[in-house]
């Protein structure tokens, strides 16, 4: 497979320089899409390393480099934590229990401390008991 490699700076009104990169594609490259080419590089790489901080700093605990191990246990963490997190996204979207109960706690992973702690101590009837009480605060039988 033949590549093509090119980088990008970019420099202040000082000369300093405040960005650079690099990127390959299999795509052709001509001065006439090359900046086109770059802007589509940038952006890739800022919704990669977006997501990835959420998955890092949200509560679910994935470095970067995880999964990256000889063994397959790590592939199975990392496939489970991509899917957990599929799975809130959905029900970010469609359910507004969720959302009240993520909006009450302010950061999504103390969402995901009371969600831990509170299912040890007690047993809910149903999901929406369980919402209902992260986001009052409220842990009385229905």
């Amino acid at each position: 497979m033949q590549v093509t490699w090119f980088s990008i700076e970019m420099f202040d009104a000082k000369g300093k320089r405040t960005y650079h990169n690099s990127f390959v594609t299999d795509l052709p490259v001509t001065v006439g899409n090359v900046a086109e080419l770059a802007a589509c590089g940038r952006a890739r790489w800022k919704i990669e390393n977006e997501t990835f901080n959420v998955l890092k700093c949200g509560g679910y605990n994935l470095e970067h480099n995880f999964g990256h191990g000889k063994d397959t246990l790590a592939s199975v963490l990392v496939v489970l934590n991509l899917l957990a997190f599929a799975n809130h996204t959905v029900a970010s979207l469609a359910v507004p229990a969720w959302r009240t109960a993520l909006a009450a706690k302010g950061a999504t992973y103390r969402f995901f401390e009371h969600l831990r702690t509170i299912t040890t101590y007690v047993v809910f009837q149903n999901w929406a008991h369980l919402l209902h009480a992260i986001a009052e605060a409220d842990i009385r039988p229905p």
